[in-house]
């Protein structure tokens, strides 16, 4: 394994390149006195004595150390632990499974008794189905409680979910809201005044953008300094799926809420079948 080495501004900070994907979420960081536990590779590096502070992205690992010693001589340590961490096929930053697990159908109530869900179902079969499976993906009732429909998007009908809210409600006076299935579980930090700060910046700003594709991109939680989003509609399964994350939508959230630290795509695009770009 051959790693290069590049010089920054600060003579104090390095950037390593091993030939390899580091970290394709975006851009984390860490200091030595915060918390390391996600990541094996930051674990391993602040192992080495001087390393102060970490920076990771797509294909890079960025080392800042202290003055008090030369790159010189911790240079040597630095790509050793490097290419130990890569050698042996660990995650770099391991993903909390728990803040992005989908909701099962047993989360979700859908009592076909009920003469309101009836009326759902029929309207989705007969004038919003076969609108979505034209436009290349489906559409499928999931769950209905007090009001809000959740509906089971494929392909590029995600787009079609502010239309789906409309004539539901329009036919249906009792239906209040329209929700992806998937936002069915509850989820605390979403009550945040950080999420609702993302929430406002995707639908006045990188929605907007995105619709033009097709694309619609959902805020799905936030933990901690994690905000965990949802690409959906022509942005699932998109080519430029990892550039819209890393320069587009991380970089306008963590202008709004620099708190946020890294933003975590939890988008399944291998089940895209009608992205705006294909990979």
């Amino acid at each position: 394994m051959f790693i290069q080495t590049e010089a920054t501004e600060n003579a104090n900070t390095m950037k390593f390149l091993p030939g390899q994907d580091v970290y394709t979420s975006g851009t984390i960081s860490f200091d030595k006195s915060g918390e390391t536990g996600n990541s094996p590779l930051a674990r391993r590096l602040f192992g080495v004595a001087e390393v102060e502070a970490l920076e990771f992205g797509a294909d890079y690992v960025t080392v800042t150390k202290s003055g008090a010693v030369e790159w010189l001589q911790l240079k040597p340590a630095v790509l050793g632990a490097i290419m130990d961490h890569f050698l042996t096929g660990d995650a770099v930053v391991e993903q909390k499974s728990e803040a992005v697990n989908d909701a099962s159908e047993d989360d979700l109530e859908l009592d076909d008794s009920d003469p309101i869900v009836s009326e759902i179902n029929e309207l989705i079969e007969t004038r919003i189905r076969p609108a979505a499976t034209q436009g290349g993906g489906d559409i499928k009732l999931r769950g209905y409680s007090e009001g809000v429909v959740y509906i089971e998007y494929s392909g590029g009908a995600a787009a079609l979910q502010s239309g789906v809210e409309n004539m539901l409600r329009h036919y249906i006076p009792e239906v209040t809201r329209v929700s992806d299935w998937r936002d069915a579980l509850p989820k605390p930090g979403m009550d945040t005044d950080e999420a609702k700060a993302i929430q406002e910046i995707l639908e006045t700003r990188i929605n907007p953008s995105v619709a033009g594709h097709g694309g619609h991109i959902s805020l799905i939680d936030v933990d901690g300094a994690r905000a965990y989003i949802r690409m959906e509609g022509g942005c699932q399964g998109c080519g430029m799926a990892n550039v819209t994350l890393k320069e587009g939508v991380a970089v306008e959230i963590q202008k709004v809420v620099p708190t946020i630290r890294e933003v975590l795509d939890v988008t399944d695009h291998a089940g895209g079948t009608n992205p705006y770009y294909q990979a």
